[in-house]
Order: structure tokens, then sequence, then C-alpha cells
């Protein structure tokens, strides 16, 4: 690391040696490495994700409202999406007798995305689930009462796995299906499915965790690209 100090042309300025460049570069590999394959294709679907115009988030905390029975028993054919546009924040008064019955539960999506726009009728939310072992994903389908949360926080929720883990016809149709094909750094992901649409009003308190939170960002940002730049030119930081 060299320090410069300020001629009277500008500020003081930084520079990593070249030395330094590879050693940050060579701990960002080895961080990359240390992720889970969890981690490593969840990194993967976001950065599609982002890169087709959505803001994402992952591993979010968000409060979601259910139906008390939701919690023992699954719905009787595996769907959970109704028809119909859902009003996430309706207050008590405006909700029928019928679904008055209702508690609140923590849902934590592995990836939460809205649209990039400033009109809320357009935001979209999705939630998409990424499972690396088919049990994982066996023991999700049966857990009526964290489907239901997702269907309370988004429009369309999907699963994301490795290719032949799961057959298509054993995931319920109001799931939108993505599979990889291939390694999770160099493989290929396909839509398999899309899934169900239900149109959804984030509430307030969704909006207020996601301004809390920090989104996702590209592989290629600006900021990071001196990491392992090799023609040195991208190495100085002021």
């Amino acid at each position: 690391m060299q320090w410069s100090a300020a001629d009277g042309a500008g500020p003081p300025t930084l520079r990593l040696t070249d030395a330094g460049i590879q050693l940050l570069a060579a701990a960002r590999l080895g961080n990359q490495r240390a992720l889970s394959r969890h981690d490593q294709l969840a990194e993967r679907m976001g950065q599609q994700l982002i890169n087709s115009g959505r803001v994402v988030w992952r591993e979010l905390s968000l409060r979601a409202q259910i139906q008390t029975d939701a919690a023992s028993a699954a719905p009787a054919n595996g769907e959970f999406f109704q028809e119909g546009e859902r009003t996430c924040d309706a207050p008590p008064e405006l909700i029928p007798a019928a679904s008055t019955k209702a508690q609140w539960r923590m849902a934590r999506p592995d990836l939460f995305s809205v649209r990039n726009t400033t009109v809320e009728n357009y935001l979209q939310p999705v939630v998409h689930e990424i499972k690396v072992s088919r049990a994982d994903l066996l023991s999700d389908l049966r857990h009526a009462a964290k489907r239901e949360s997702y269907q309370w926080l988004c429009c369309e929720c999907y699963n994301v796995f490795p290719a032949g883990m799961a057959a298509p016809q054993e995931i319920p149709t109001a799931f939108g299906l993505w599979v990889l094909h291939g390694e999770i750094a160099s493989g290929r992901l396909e839509l398999l499915r899309p899934a169900r649409h239900a149109p959804c009003r984030l509430p307030f308190a969704v909006w207020l965790a996601l301004a809390k939170a920090t989104p996702m960002r590209l592989d290629a940002d600006p900021e990071q690209t001196h990491l392992g730049a090799p023609d040195g030119a991208a190495d100085r930081l002021t």
C-alpha cells in the first residue's frame, strides 16, 4: 500500500500495490469458495434477477399474516394462492368474518425482489426459495404456514434447485420452477414453469423492512472492478 500526499492539485490518494491487489483478489475468491452450495445458488439467482431489472434482497425477516389452521394442515391439493387481488394490509374490519382467525409469523425468504419502478402497482414482489437438497425441498412443500406467509408477501413464488433433483409434477402448480443445469458458477439457469400470478399490495411494515435493509449488488459493480484487474489500471482508491 502506498500513500501519496496532496500536491496542491487534489486530495491525498491511497494506492494499492500490485501485491495488495493480488492479496485482495485471492481473499475475495476464498470467501466465494467458502460459501455453501445454497448460498452460491442464491447469489447466482439473485444476480440474474438484478440483471433482469429487479431490486433484490437476501434473507429478509418479514412479518406475515397466516390463518391459524395453516400451521397444522396443508391445502387439499397442494395449492395455496387464492384468486383475485389480495390486500395485505387490510384493516380488521374489512376482513371477512371467515378469515378473522389469523396469526402472525416471521417469514425469511431466500430472495425477495421487486421490479425497479416508482409505480407501486407495477412492483410485482416475488419470492425465490433456493433448494439444494431434495429432502429440504419436499419438507418445505409440506410446510403450509411457510407457504401461506409467502403468499401474503408476494405475487409469485418460485423454487430454484439443481436440475434432476425433483420432477416438475412433484411441485404444486402454484409454484414457478427454475432449475440449474451444470455447475453453480458456470451452469445455465432455466425457467421451467412460470408461477401463478396473484396481485398483492405490500404492507407498510414490509416497506419499512426494505428501507432498512441493503439490497444485493451486481458482481460487476464499478467499486469492485479493481479486484483482480489484469492491467492494474483501476487499483487506485481515493
